[in-house]
């Protein structure tokens, strides 16, 4: 599935989500349907930042990624693993949110995305942003992040749906 389908499937699923839906939270520890959209666009919001800043760059970098994003990108998808972010205020998603509010922003991460996705391909290789767990990332391979991270959250909303009753 495309990174656009993808997206497109995402805001087809909110459809069916009441507000008390996409706001409740079945246990401690574990994002709402709304806290798991929020993160997902801020997210992919951040990810279309470093590829405007690789187009950006005016110097090469010659470093790499990690073993981690060696083998991520190797395997082209993030492993069928729970992550667990630190418990931080910058790693808690809002939970306030309007309905409409995850799918403006998914249309705006669509819109950025149609916006490079025809020259992402054309910024120099080279000219990387630095990813604090997969090394030195080039604007194509950020781009390409944004997919693995969609579908990485699959199975995650499929687990809070089957909670929910859905």
């Amino acid at each position: 599935m495309s990174d656009l389908k993808l997206i497109e499937a995402y805001k087809n699923n909110l459809q069916n989500y009441s507000l008390e839906q996409l706001r409740h939270i079945t246990e401690q520890g574990v994002w709402s349907l709304g806290q798991m959209y929020s993160h997902l666009i801020l997210v992919a919001l951040e990810y279309l930042d470093n590829v405007e800043s690789c187009a950006k760059a005016s110097e090469e970098q010659l470093l790499g990624k990690t073993n981690a994003g060696e083998r991520l990108y190797k395997l082209g998808a993030f492993p069928p693993i729970k992550i667990k972010l630190p418990d931080l205020p910058e790693n808690t998603p809002s939970n306030s949110e309007r309905k409409e509010d995850p799918i403006d922003g998914l249309n705006q991460v669509q819109q950025k995305m149609m916006e490079w996705e025809w020259k992402v391909d054309t910024v120099n290789p080279n000219y990387k942003a630095e990813h604090d767990g997969f090394g030195w990332l080039n604007a194509r391979e950020w781009f390409d992040l944004i997919d693995m991270h969609f579908r990485h959250h699959l199975s995650q909303q499929r687990e809070l749906e089957h909670k929910l009753g859905l």
